[in-house]
Protein backbone atom coordinates (compact mmCIF):
# COMPACT_ATOMS: atom_id res chain seq x y z
CA UNK A 1 0.00 0.00 0.00
CA UNK A 2 2.87 2.36 0.66
CA UNK A 3 3.54 2.88 -3.06
CA UNK A 4 0.06 4.35 -3.69
CA UNK A 5 0.04 7.01 -0.99
CA UNK A 6 1.05 9.93 -3.18
CA UNK A 7 -0.73 8.96 -6.39
CA UNK A 8 -3.88 10.99 -5.85
CA UNK A 9 -1.91 14.12 -5.02
CA UNK A 10 0.20 13.75 -8.17
CA UNK A 11 -2.81 13.40 -10.47
CA UNK A 12 -4.23 16.80 -11.10
CA UNK A 13 -6.43 18.63 -13.50
CA UNK A 14 -5.26 21.78 -15.19
CA UNK A 15 -7.79 24.14 -16.73
CA UNK A 16 -7.17 27.21 -18.84
CA UNK A 17 -9.84 29.28 -20.54
CA UNK A 18 -9.48 31.71 -23.40
CA UNK A 19 -11.70 33.44 -25.93
CA UNK A 20 -11.35 32.24 -29.51
CA UNK A 21 -13.60 32.84 -32.49
CA UNK A 22 -16.49 34.16 -30.43
CA UNK A 23 -16.46 31.15 -28.11
CA UNK A 24 -14.63 30.32 -24.91
CA UNK A 25 -12.21 27.40 -25.10
CA UNK A 26 -11.45 25.49 -21.92
CA UNK A 27 -8.26 23.46 -22.29
CA UNK A 28 -8.29 20.49 -19.96
CA UNK A 29 -5.18 18.48 -19.09
CA UNK A 30 -4.82 15.54 -16.73
CA UNK A 31 -7.49 13.20 -15.43
CA UNK A 32 -11.19 13.96 -15.04
CA UNK A 33 -12.38 11.66 -12.29
CA UNK A 34 -14.32 11.68 -9.05
CA UNK A 35 -11.55 13.72 -7.37
CA UNK A 36 -10.93 16.32 -10.07
CA UNK A 37 -14.31 16.62 -11.82
CA UNK A 38 -15.63 19.21 -9.33
CA UNK A 39 -12.87 21.57 -10.48
CA UNK A 40 -14.17 21.37 -14.07
CA UNK A 41 -17.78 21.70 -12.90
CA UNK A 42 -16.87 24.87 -10.96
CA UNK A 43 -15.04 26.34 -13.97
CA UNK A 44 -18.03 25.77 -16.27
CA UNK A 45 -20.44 27.15 -13.65
CA UNK A 46 -18.28 30.25 -13.11
CA UNK A 47 -18.15 30.98 -16.85
CA UNK A 48 -21.92 30.55 -17.22
CA UNK A 49 -22.45 32.82 -14.20
CA UNK A 50 -20.31 35.42 -16.01
CA UNK A 51 -22.60 35.20 -19.05
CA UNK A 52 -20.42 32.90 -21.17
CA UNK A 53 -22.76 30.41 -22.87
CA UNK A 54 -20.80 29.13 -25.88
CA UNK A 55 -18.07 26.78 -24.72
CA UNK A 56 -15.56 24.49 -26.38
CA UNK A 57 -13.92 21.95 -24.10
CA UNK A 58 -10.58 20.75 -25.42
CA UNK A 59 -9.97 17.19 -24.19
CA UNK A 60 -6.80 16.56 -26.21
CA UNK A 61 -4.57 16.47 -23.12
CA UNK A 62 -6.96 14.44 -20.96
CA UNK A 63 -5.43 11.14 -19.92
CA UNK A 64 -8.47 9.63 -18.20
CA UNK A 65 -12.22 10.29 -18.07
CA UNK A 66 -14.65 8.45 -15.80
CA UNK A 67 -18.41 8.55 -15.31
CA UNK A 68 -18.14 11.50 -12.93
CA UNK A 69 -16.34 13.46 -15.64
CA UNK A 70 -19.00 12.50 -18.19
CA UNK A 71 -21.63 13.71 -15.75
CA UNK A 72 -19.88 17.07 -15.43
CA UNK A 73 -19.78 17.45 -19.23
CA UNK A 74 -23.48 16.57 -19.56
CA UNK A 75 -24.31 18.94 -16.69
CA UNK A 76 -22.31 21.70 -18.38
CA UNK A 77 -24.20 21.11 -21.63
CA UNK A 78 -27.54 21.37 -19.82
CA UNK A 79 -26.38 24.52 -18.06
CA UNK A 80 -25.40 26.37 -21.25
CA UNK A 81 -28.49 25.16 -23.11
CA UNK A 82 -30.74 26.81 -20.53
CA UNK A 83 -29.24 30.06 -21.87
CA UNK A 84 -29.53 28.98 -25.55
CA UNK A 85 -25.79 28.33 -25.53
CA UNK A 86 -23.67 25.48 -26.80
CA UNK A 87 -20.95 23.18 -25.54
CA UNK A 88 -18.70 21.40 -28.04
CA UNK A 89 -15.86 19.00 -27.42
CA UNK A 90 -12.48 18.69 -29.13
CA UNK A 91 -11.28 15.10 -28.96
CA UNK A 92 -9.29 12.81 -31.25
CA UNK A 93 -8.18 10.25 -28.66
CA UNK A 94 -9.72 6.91 -29.53
CA UNK A 95 -9.92 5.74 -25.91
CA UNK A 96 -12.03 8.78 -25.00
CA UNK A 97 -14.11 8.69 -28.19
CA UNK A 98 -14.94 5.06 -27.41
CA UNK A 99 -16.42 6.15 -24.06
CA UNK A 100 -18.62 8.70 -25.84
CA UNK A 101 -19.74 6.08 -28.39
CA UNK A 102 -20.50 3.39 -25.79
CA UNK A 103 -22.56 5.80 -23.68
CA UNK A 104 -24.40 7.22 -26.71
CA UNK A 105 -23.04 10.69 -25.96
CA UNK A 106 -21.80 11.12 -29.55
CA UNK A 107 -25.45 11.90 -30.30
CA UNK A 108 -25.54 14.52 -27.53
CA UNK A 109 -22.24 16.35 -28.02
CA UNK A 110 -20.73 17.98 -31.08
CA UNK A 111 -17.28 16.39 -31.12
CA UNK A 112 -14.63 18.03 -33.31
CA UNK A 113 -11.12 16.96 -34.35
CA UNK A 114 -9.60 20.38 -33.62
CA UNK A 115 -10.36 23.76 -32.11
CA UNK A 116 -10.61 25.48 -35.50
CA UNK A 117 -13.57 23.32 -36.53
CA UNK A 118 -15.19 23.69 -33.10
CA UNK A 119 -15.19 27.49 -33.14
Amino acid sequence: MQQFTGSEAEVDLSLTARAEGGRTVIEVAGEIDVYTAPKLREKIAALVDEGVYDLVIDLERVEFLDSTGLGVLVGGLKRVRTHDGSLSLVCTQERLLKIFRITGLTKVFDIHPDIASAV
